[in-house]
């Protein structure tokens, strides 16, 4: 399903620097809390115009800093900058990581903020980078200003993806809002004036009836209408990021910010990913094909998303006028499919093959299915968690088409994507083979 970003989530941890992987640094501790939200629940309309992960991710991206294109090292400046990313330890913010460490060459601190930090941290100490380690909550404000004062760019990653029903709707929109808000008021109150905020294609779409977005752009209208808890929450922080830019931070500067928005995101750590090959190899290497091959969806590789995020990033302060308050659909040349056939060209050169070239059930089977699953949900949560892949809002998804098609990126930051679809391709097979040889 789309979307895989993993979260620095709920708790009450106090924030603190538990690892300086290279040289020491002081974080003042900030105190005001973030204002009050919306409750996470019910509908939100028409917002117009996202462990266990080991593989080869660092053999993915250490070549990067032999392909830096020329002339970037020539263009660094003598004052070196410090990063924020939050939620740096999940699928996508452990990507953005490792691209900002090869490809910004003005980086000069890297702050990892997350609930649960990574050991593959400690790999970053021999780096040039001081690289800061910040164990902490999104939804502690204090904590999330503590760890953005004195930054000069946050890339907020951090967000709990959840479209099964594991997580409340409360805390869905704990994380995903609040923790949003909390972002905002740390820049303005430390000063910190640029944040490239991590979206999702699911603010717009696709919605329950089932209206297709093909190949559109940031202006295509569409009715987005929310009723699951992970959508709405994420149109709604979307719109507190791009409601506050401009807004005056500590010092008088305005702030400067815009958000991406990732179609299906694909690639090594993909958790989801990963579960389809399991349960293939459970039933033998087969898989039923449940979508029909005509819906097309879009997807984008992990490691194309996290360019797109340093190359915003980087060019957000020389382009503030033309980028402030925009948004930007996230994809590359990785092909139009169901996700059942896109998923098959990972997973069957993993020895795995789909069956049927139609769906072996009828689509009103599915419905009911999905719906006794949400019923069945609801029966167990104060017993069990049950959290099936099928529910009603995960059945539309899958069966409404949702492509899109925008230069929009490339022209206001100059965005192509890293990598070819070929090398995603590649990339991504041997790390669904490391991940099966791990798991026998």
């Amino acid at each position: 399903m789309p979307v895989e970003h993993r979260v620095a989530a709920r708790g009450r941890l106090r924030a603190r620097v538990v690892g300086v992987v290279a040289g020491r640094v002081s974080v003042p501790g900030m105190g005001q809390e973030g204002e009050g939200g919306a409750s996470g629940r019910g509908r939100c309309v028409g917002w117009p115009a996202l462990d266990e992960r080991r593989g080869p991710l660092q053999a993915s991206l250490g070549t990067l800093g032999q392909r830096l294109q020329p002339g970037m090292a020539d263009s660094a400046q003598a004052q070196k900058l410090v990063y924020l990313v939050t939620g740096g330890c999940g699928f996508l913010g452990e990507h953005v990581v490792r691209m900002l460490l090869q490809r910004e060459p003005r980086l000069g601190e890297l702050r990892v903020f997350d609930r649960h930090l990574g050991p593959w941290l400690e790999e970053l100490k021999t780096g040039p980078v001081r690289v800061t380690a910040i164990q902490g909550d999104v939804t502690e404000a204090h904590e999330v200003a503590a760890a953005v004062a004195g930054a000069h760019v946050v890339i907020h990653t951090a967000g709990l993806v959840d479209v099964f029903g594991r997580a409340s709707p409360e805390t869905i929109h704990e994380v995903n809002v609040q923790g949003t808000r909390n972002v905002i008021e740390a820049c303005v109150q430390t000063g910190t004036r640029f944040l490239v905020y991590t979206s999702s294609m699911e603010v717009v779409g696709p919605n329950t009836k089932g209206h297709p977005f093909y190949r559109g752009n940031e202006d295509t209208l569409y009715e987005a209408v929310h009723r699951h808890p992970y959508p709405c929450s994420k149109a709604l922080a979307e719109r507190l990021v791009l409601e506050a830019n401009g807004r005056e931070v500590h010092g008088g500067l305005p702030l400067v910010t815009c958000a991406l928005r990732p179609t299906g995101i694909y690639g090594e750590g993909h958790q989801i990913m990963r579960d389809f090959y399991r349960q293939g190899l459970r039933l033998g290497g087969w898989l039923f094909r449940a979508i029909p091959a005509s819906v097309e969806h879009g997807r984008v590789y992990v490691g194309n998303v996290a360019w797109m995020h340093v190359l915003a990033a980087r060019e957000l302060e020389r382009r503030a006028a033309l980028m402030g308050g925009q948004v930007y659909f996230c994809y590359d040349g990785s092909p139009y499919k169901s996700y059942e056939d896109f998923n098959m060209e990972f997973l069957g050169p993993c020895g795995l093959q789909l069956v049927g070239a139609r769906p072996l059930l009828p689509y009103w089977l599915l419905v009911f299915l999905a719906a006794l699953n949400a019923l069945l949900q609801w029966l167990l949560r104060p017993l069990v968690l049950y959290a099936p892949l099928l529910n009603p809002y995960t059945l539309a998804v899958a069966n409404t088409t949702f492509t899109v098609s925008t230069d929009k990126a490339q022209r206001h930051f100059g965005y192509e994507p890293l990598f070819s679809w070929e090398d995603s391709r590649t990339r991504t097979i041997l790390w669904v083979q490391a991940a099966g040889s791990s798991a026998q």
